[in-house]
C-alpha cells in the first residue's frame, strides 16, 4: 500500500473531499489525523477509520489561527509518531456581488482559503525541515483558482492565492526534499456545494459547464490528491493537477 505507516494530516478533514482523503489514505495504510473546526464531525471521520481496523485521531483546528495550527501539528505528530504527508483541504466560499461584498466576509473567506493553506505548510514544512525529513504537500485549490466566475470574488482572489503559494512553496522548499502540488476541482457535489443541487435549472447549469456532462464526487477528487502525494511520483512539484471533467478545456458555443 503506497502509504503504509505513513502520517497523513488533512485539514477540514470532516467532511466533503477532506473526508474522502482521509477514508481514502486510511485504506491505504496511512495513519490519519483528522482535522476540522468542527471536533464533532473530525471525530465522525476518525471513528469510521478506527472501526474499518485503520488508526486516525480527530483533532479540532482553525486553519486561520497560528496558535491552532501549530497545536495541530504538535499533536498529530506525537500521536501518530512522524509526518510525512499534508492535504490543505478546508475552505469555504462566498456568493455576492463584489460591490455588496463586505469587508469581513472578504478576510473570512481569503483567512480561511489562503492563510489556511500558508499556516499549516509553514508549520508542517518547518517541522520536516527541523526533523531532518521528507515530505509532501497537497493543497485543494480550483478552477476558479485558474479562471472567474460571478459574486465570488473572495473566493477566486483566494484560490488564485493558493495557485501561486504552491508554485512558491515548491520552489523554496524542493531543495528541502518537500514536495508541493494542488488539485483544481470543478464543481464537486459537497456540503459545501449542496444548495446548489436543489436547484434543477442550476443543476443543468453545472452538468453544461463540464464536457463529461457531470459533476465530480469528492472521492474523485481525493485520488487524484493521493496520486500527487504518493512517493512514486517523486519528481511532481508545482503542479496544478486540474480535476474538472472539462470545464476548462472550453466553451460550447
Amino acid at each position: 500500500m503506497r502509504f503504509q505507516d505513513q502520517a497523513v494530516l488533512v485539514t477540514g478533514g470532516g467532511s466533503g473531499i477532506g473526508q474522502q482523503v482521509c477514508y481514502a489514505a486510511a485504506r491505504e495504510g496511512a495513519r490519519v489525523a483528522v482535522g476540522d473546526l468542527d471536533l464533532e464531525h473530525a471525530e465522525t471521520t476518525a471513528a469510521s477509520i478506527r472501526e474499518r481496523g485503520g488508526e486516525a485521531l480527530a483533532l479540532r483546528l482553525d486553519v486561520a489561527d497560528p496558535a491552532s495550527v501549530t497545536g495541530f501539528v504538535a499533536a498529530a505528530e506525537a500521536a501518530l509518531g512522524r509526518l510525512d504527508v499534508l492535504v490543505n483541504s478546508a475552505g469555504i466560499r462566498e456568493v455576492v456581488p463584489v460591490l455588496e461584498l463586505s469587508f469581513e466576509d472578504w478576510q473570512r473567506v481569503i483567512g480561511v482559503n489562503l492563510s489556511g493553506t500558508f499556516l499549516p505548510s509553514q508549520a508542517f514544512a518547518r517541522r520536516l525541515v527541523a526533523l531532518g525529513r521528507s515530505g509532501r504537500i497537497v493543497n485543494l485549490a480550483s478552477t476558479l483558482g485558474l479562471m472567474a466566475a460571478p459574486q465570488r470574488a473572495a473566493y477566486v482572489a483566494s484560490k488564485h492565492g493558493v495557485v501561486g503559494l504552491t508554485k512558491q512553496m515548491a520552489m523554496e522548499f524542493g531543495g528541502l526534499g518537500i514536495r508541493v502540488n494542488a488539485v483544481a476541482p470543478g464543481v464537486v457535489r459537497t456540503p459545501l456545494t449542496e444548495r446548489y443541487f436543489q436547484d434543477p435549472e442550476m443543476t443543468e447549469t453545472i452538468r453544461g459547464i463540464h464536457a463529461l456532462g457531470r459533476w465530480a464526487e469528492p472521492a474523485e477528487i481525493a485520488t487524484a490528491i493521493l496520486f500527487l502525494a504518493a512517493e512514486e511520483n517523486g519528481f511532481i512539484t508545482g503542479t496544478v493537477l486540474t480535476v474538472d471533467g472539462g470545464w476548462t478545456a472550453g466553451k460550447r458555443m
